[in-house]
């Protein structure tokens, strides 16, 4: 089959029936028409559209070393330096199209799958371990292109440093049964975004379950197995018009818990179950980091180029430009921005080849990149707020500029150099980002999309290399 195009996205998802729970309802009908979910799917497709056109193809597929047809560049296990690149471009492009606000567009799960696979052998002659499965699952991705979404939070019911769950029925997702079928999964896992609207659903353990052997594994199952059951958060579109809502009506990503019924998790599914320490060593010891920071900080990137260029054209249409205090806010996006990109150039440029024989991204600069954005980027989003002042507050809807307080609206609301509705809907698209239920998701998100900050930073720091600096300072003061 290989690369597939939006309307072969949309037929897919369509005929998937998954079980999706939305405001205590259950999803009936075609998916792609729900009007939560429209414009998400809409977008998707566009993305696939998009890898198929004459002009992009090059830039956007390659061919499967197995079938020969052209599959997603992102499922591309890079063995050079010009492969990790290409797959940057790649990545940028989709980014582009969503403003890099989409988190979760198909490159990222695709990226993650990649790794594990290119990581696979670390699993060889573990206990509960199947390796094969891993490379089988993603190779099938690839030639089907699969889209996948992932969740491997349990839920959020005791954060103390050691928690033991005793309850009858399983909350955090668990292995309650082994059979000659496969493992039966009961409880639930966070945070599935756009569950249920996408092929399928890769669930893996992060870290040590402290006396929870049962909730160490790693599977991918398809959105609409038997007893598997989304249920989504509220909806952060705030209404269908373009101009009113530019990001939400187009990029929202719906979250939801991932709830596991007695599900029957298929042998060839299983990649490993039931094994503590694979569960803590494979997520550090794989490629998994490095390559998925890698396409996380080429959106981030994008993502930041377009607050830039929000910013700035704010303070063009007000006409702000000489105040100081504008040009200090300014140059601290320009540093941040510059300051990603810097690091994003030296994790392709120090690139090394890994054990398994494929080109990994240097993962200290990305590590820092990753511990650098949750932070600027919510400052970012309050400079937005800061230049545009009360102007992100009184902004009246599309149909106000269609009715008889057109001439009031275009009289008062105008700017230095727009008319009121290209200055309305400008600063529109500047608090969709930063300051509606859709923009403030997006701080919240970025805050912690690999995980506790302070966690990251404690991890750079321990994965640091020191011993040439300590020795310096040993050397100077011993010469």
């Amino acid at each position: 089959m290989g690369a597939i195009n939006g309307q072969e996205f949309i037929n897919r998802l369509n005929q998937l029936k998954p079980e999706i729970w939305y405001d205590g309802k259950k999803i009936d009908g075609p998916i792609s028409e729900h009007p939560k979910f429209q414009g998400l799917v809409k977008t998707k497709a566009s993305l696939y559209d998009l890898q198929l056109q004459p002009n992009k193809i090059e830039e956007m597929t390659y061919k499967s070393p197995t079938s020969g047809e052209r599959v997603g560049l992102s499922f591309l296990q890079p063995k050079t330096k010009e492969d990790l690149k290409k797959r940057r471009k790649m990545i940028e492009q989709w980014a582009k199209v969503s403003c890099g606000v989409m988190g979760r567009s198909p490159d990222y799960l695709n990226t993650v799958l990649m790794s594990f696979a290119s990581s696979a052998p670390f699993l060889k002659g573990k206990s509960n371990c199947f390796p094969e499965h891993l490379e089988a699952v993603y190779k099938m991705a690839r030639e089907k292109d699969l889209c996948f979404t992932h969740t491997f939070i349990p839920p959020q019911v005791n954060r103390a440093q050691i928690y033991f769950e005793n309850t009858k029925e399983p909350i955090a997702a668990k292995v309650v049964e082994e059979n000659e079928n496969g493992i039966v999964i009961k409880g639930a896992r966070l945070l599935a975004t756009q569950g249920g609207l996408t092929d399928e659903v890769l669930v893996f353990s992060v870290g040590r379950f402290l006396f929870n052997e049962d909730e160490a594994f790693a599977f991918s199952i398809p959105s609409n197995t038997k007893g598997l059951k989304f249920i989504c958060r509220d909806s952060f579109i705030g209404g269908d018009s373009q101009f009113d809502h530019p990001l939400s009506s187009r990029y929202e990503e719906i979250d939801s818990v991932v709830v596991f019924d007695n599900v029957l998790v298929p042998w060839e599914r299983v990649f490993y179950y039931n094994n503590g320490d694979v569960a803590e060593e494979f997520i550090t010891k794989s490629s998994f980091h490095a390559f998925a920071k890698h396409q996380v900080v080429t959106r981030q990137i994008v993502k930041l180029e377009f607050l830039f260029g929000i910013a700035e054209s704010l303070i063009q249409a007000i006409n702000i430009k000489d105040y100081h205090h504008i040009q200090d806010k300014m140059a601290e996006i320009i540093i941040g921005l510059e300051t990603m990109k810097a690091l994003l150039e030296k994790a392709e440029n120090y690139a090394a080849l890994d054990h398994y024989g494929y080109m990994q991204p240097d993962l200290i600069p990305l590590k820092v990149a990753g511990t650098l954005f949750p932070k600027i980027y919510p400052r970012f989003t309050e400079i937005l707020q800061l230049i545009g002042a009360s102007g992100m507050i009184n902004l009246p809807t599309e149909n106000a500029f269609h009715s008889p307080i057109r001439e009031d609206l275009d009289r008062y609301l105008q700017s230095a150099n727009k008319p009121a509705l290209e200055r309305v809907q400008l600063f529109r698209l500047a608090w969709d980002l930063s300051m509606s239920a859709f923009g403030t998701r997006q701080t919240q998100y970025e805050r912690y999309f690999f995980g506790d900050p302070i966690r990251l930073t404690s991890d750079l720091y321990r994965s640091f290399s020191t011993k040439e600096y300590v020795a310096n300072i040993e050397k100077f003061l011993n010469p």
